[in-house]
Parts: C-alpha cells; structure tokens; sequence
C-alpha cells in the first residue's frame, strides 16, 4: 500500500526545510528549536492539513520577521522545493499575507513555478475578487506556464480540496475572460487545467460551457482538445446538447453483440473482465460513436450509482469493432466498494444498449 501523503513531512524533509531557512535566514534562525516545536507530542496523530498548518505556524514562529521580511527568506528557499509538499510556501501567504496585497502576489507568483499556489489564492479571490480577477487576468498573459495555469486553476469553482468560491458556482461569468485568454494555449499543463474549470462549471451552468465551446470549437487543434475534455462530464450525462455539439446521433443502427463477463462473480479486490462487440446494421459503416459502460455500485445503504467510464469514441469506417476491458475491483480512497449485485451497460453515444448483472462478494 502507498504511504499516506502525510508521511512526505518526514524528519528528513524537515531537516531539510530547517537548513534551508538557517542557510538563508544566518543567525536568526534556530534549526534545534524550530524542528522541537514541529514534532511536538500531538504530531503523529495530525493528518496532512493540520501538519501542513502546524509547519506553517512553527516556521512563522521561529523566522521572527514582520510578514514582507520573511518572505524574502521563504522566496530564497522555495526553489529548493518541489512538488505537492511545498504548498507550505503559498500557504504562508495564504495565513498571514492578506492585508498585504502586492507582497503577497510576488510571492505567489514566484512560488507557484515550484508548487502551484492554487489553494492560496482562493482567500484573496474571496476578500477582493474584483482585484485578484484583474491579477489573474495579467497572470493568464504572462510568458510562464505555472503562472498561467494558475490563472485558471485556482479560481476553478470546484477545485477538489480547496475553499469554495460560491459566486463563482453561481455565476462564472467573471472567469470567461481568463479561460478566452488560455483557449489555445501551448502549454498541455495550462490546457488540462483549463478543460477541468470548463469541466467544473458544466456541473452548474451547463450553457456556458456549451457556449463557449461553440464560440471556439475549430479555433484550433488545442481548442478542440480542451473542448472535448471540458464536455465530458455533459457527454457522461448524455446531454443531448452536448452530444449534438459533436455529431453524436442516436446510434439506433448499432447492436452490442457477443457482450461476456469472465465471470460473473467476483471478489472486493478482484479485476473485472468483459468484452463485446458493435455491429452496424448491414452494409452500413458504425460511424461517429461515443462508447463508454457504466457500472451501477452498490453503495452503503443499498442502493446504486452508476458510474461512466468511457471506452472509445472515432468515426469508425468498419461495420463491426471488438472491445475488451479490465476494470478494477480494489478499494480506493474515492471510492469504496460494498457487496451486492452490481450492473454494467454498454452505453453509445448516451443510449444504454445492453446490461449484464454481477454479483460482488466481500
């Protein structure tokens, strides 16, 4: 099993962190006391937020320095710094930085290049989104790509784990003009971020999503790849505007054949194997289809929720394609698995076309 993402604050990468800041802090910054206070009786017991805070809190503690002067130590130490671990930087902006305005935008924008600052932007979004709307604006022009792609990730409405931005769920008006800035952009980071916010916003105003896509599907190649992910989940839904959007008609010319479980009981933990083919009617080539199964899950309290995976989506010329799939069993942290009878469709272009039962035991 993979270690818990806490477990990156290791002794060792605090060490690190302490030696950093003595490194560039000479003389006024005690290492011994600092890492002291950070493994404290109640460590161990912390998830990785509150340690996250609690570093947060002990380094603010030990710099000794107004806000605008530890950041020039913080901004000399974050390159030494990477990956997911080293939010603590925006973060320390994100608890003590908010009255001080432009410090705190250098500082998020030279920390973002080595950890995204997308979580620590939210609370300005929130105290002026007025201004920090304008900052982002200025950001989704600039030449870097974190910079960029911070842009539209951190005002993204429903960025998993961070603050929520409830006016922007109502009305994402507002972010329009960063996502029309970024809408071809070069950068693949920047085009993935921008796709999950129109991702996002289809979840709550549908129309905008479409609407922009219309506005520029044919633009470019990039466009239509950021267009084609930001209406996924309006195609798992089978929203018959969506499927218009990309000629998806109703795939009444297709029959699922020869659709076999490997077996059609199996174990938590077990792998779930199928196959099956589409069959166009005679003469007629399958054409543009969208094929996905979904898997309708027993949840805690009995009942089921299906879920959709897609499978595959082309203009097929042939009048038969095969598929088969392997689909994992193993609990996940998003998502448990509970015995019971489960269902899995073949579903093309938004239509269930056929349904098998399986039985899950624990």
């Amino acid at each position: 099993m993979a270690e818990p993402l806490k477990a990156g604050y290791s002794s060792e990468y605090l060490e690190r962190l302490a030696s950093s800041i003595a490194r560039h802090h000479p003389g006024k910054f005690n290492r011994r006391q600092f890492l002291q206070s950070v493994f404290d009786a109640d460590w161990e017991q912390r998830e990785l937020k509150a340690r996250l805070q609690h570093i947060r809190s002990c380094l603010h503690q030990h710099v000794r320095l107004s806000y605008v002067d530890a950041l020039s130590v913080l901004m000399a130490a974050a390159p030494e710094f990477g990956g997911y671990h080293a939010i603590l930087f925006p973060d320390y902006v994100e608890a003590y930085g908010l009255d001080d305005w432009q410090p705190s935008m250098r500082a998020l924008a030279h920390f973002t290049k080595y950890s995204s600052a997308e979580f620590a932007v939210r609370p300005f979004l929130v105290k002026d989104p007025e201004r920090m709307l304008k900052q982002m604006q200025r950001w989704s022009r600039d030449d870097n790509e974190h910079l960029r792609r911070l842009s539209s990730e951190g005002a993204r409405p429903r960025l998993p784990w961070a603050m929520a931005l409830p006016q922007f769920k109502r009305d994402p008006a507002p972010l329009l003009p960063i996502l029309d800035q970024l809408h071809a952009d070069p950068s693949l980071y920047v085009r993935k971020s921008v796709a999950n916010h129109l991702n996002d916003i289809a979840k709550d105003n549908p129309q905008v999503t479409l609407d922009w896509a219309r506005r520029f599907r044919g633009v470019h190649a990039h466009t239509d790849w950021i267009i084609k992910r930001a209406c996924r989940t309006l195609l798992k839904r089978a929203d018959a505007d969506a499927l218009a959007l990309f000629e998806l008609e109703d795939a009444a010319h297709v029959a699922v054949k020869n659709f076999r479980l490997a077996a059609p009981e199996l174990r938590i933990g077990d792998v779930l194997q199928f196959e099956f083919t589409l069959a166009a009617a005679s003469g007629q080539a399958l054409g543009r289809l969208r094929v996905e199964y979904g898997i309708d899950f027993v949840k805690a309290g009995g009942a089921l929720s299906r879920k959709i995976f897609q499978l595959g989506g082309d203009d097929y010329a042939e009048t038969k394609r095969s598929f088969q799939k392997s689909h994992s069993l193993r609990q996940m942290t998003t998502r448990t698995h509970y015995p019971g009878e489960h269902r899995l469709a073949i579903v093309v272009n938004g239509r269930e076309m056929a349904r098998k039962k399986f039985i899950l035991r624990a």
